[in-house]
Order: C-alpha cells, then sequence, then structure tokens
C-alpha cells in the first residue's frame, strides 16, 4: 500500500492506523499534528483511524518559543 506523507510517496504496508505510523517514524506524539486526507484527526483518533491506499497525511511539528 503506498500513501502520500508530507506529500512524498511511501510503502506503508507494515501499518495499519495512523499511530503504527507515528512510531514507526519514530516522531514524539506530544508534539506532532495530524491531517489525514485534509481532515485534523484529534491523538485520541490515531490508534483506531485506519490507512488505506492513496491516503494523504501530513505531520506537522508544533514548535514553541520565544
Amino acid at each position: 500500500m503506498t500513501i502520500s506523507l508530507n506529500g512524498e510517496t511511501v510503502d506503508a504496508r507494515e501499518v495499519k492506523t495512523i499511530a503504527e505510523l507515528i512510531h514507526r517514524y519514530e516522531l514524539p506524539p506530544q508534539s506532532i499534528l495530524v491531517e489525514h486526507n485534509g481532515l485534523a484527526v484529534h491523538r485520541r483518533e490515531w490508534p483506531e483511524r485506519s490507512l488505506a491506499e492513496g491516503d494523504r497525511i501530513e505531520f506537522i511539528r508544533v514548535v514553541a518559543g520565544g
């Protein structure tokens, strides 16, 4: 299965959910936002949100500073 991740085509054969995709890329869940096919996904939905062929995922890093 291929998906678009931040504009790049990636092989997501071994992941089934957004939570698994985040784990695969070793991203810190507390500092990212996720968009799935143009819609924001709340963190509590990540384990239940299934991925499908052609999905578009955007990971947005939250950075605080002054």
